[in-house]
């Protein structure tokens, strides 16, 4: 199963049940903050060039999600049968639909640049990063060849991170 670790105060069991609560939650804390940008008019840049680089996001989410197949998508970050998808957008970074994600809501946010949504942007980042954690534990008990393929490719930006 899973180690259990130590986080700040509270001893949190990593089974598969609390990362999948820990998932949701962050999934719920995540459309919160987009939604909150939304309501702010804080997330669609005005201008061409964020509204070009928001189209990018949007084109590297399309082929994530046309590469990953029909497999649905889980809030508690269940991982889906089929094998590791490793192609696509896939071959450059683990993550390409929540580096779209950050990419679309970041971009949004410069392009208006108040504190509030500087601060939303960062709890949505952490939601997604919270996400990201879970889901990579609970692949890599599914399939054992997650560990080399995270080894050879980067999370969220190719060759760097």
């Amino acid at each position: 199963m899973y180690p259990s670790s130590t986080r700040s105060f509270v001893r949190i069991e990593e089974t598969p049940v609390n990362l999948r609560r820990v998932s949701l939650v962050a999934t719920t804390v995540l459309v919160v903050a987009v939604v909150s940008l939304l309501f702010r008019r804080s997330l669609f840049g005005r201008t061409a060039f964020p509204i070009g680089l928001q189209a990018v996001a949007v084109a590297l989410m399309i082929w994530a999600r046309l590469s990953f197949g029909s497999r649905s998508f889980h809030a508690g970050a269940n991982p889906t049968a089929g094998g590791l998808v490793t192609t696509g957008p896939y071959r450059y970074i683990r993550h390409p639909i929540y580096a779209a994600a950050l990419f679309f809501v970041w971009t949004g946010v410069a392009a208006h640049g108040t504190i509030i949504s500087v601060l939303t942007a960062i709890v949505a980042t952490a939601a997604i990063a919270v996400r990201i954690g879970a889901e990579e534990a609970l692949v890599s008990e599914i399939y054992p060849e997650y560990a080399g393929y995270a080894r050879r490719t980067k999370r969220i930006i190719p060759f760097v991170l």
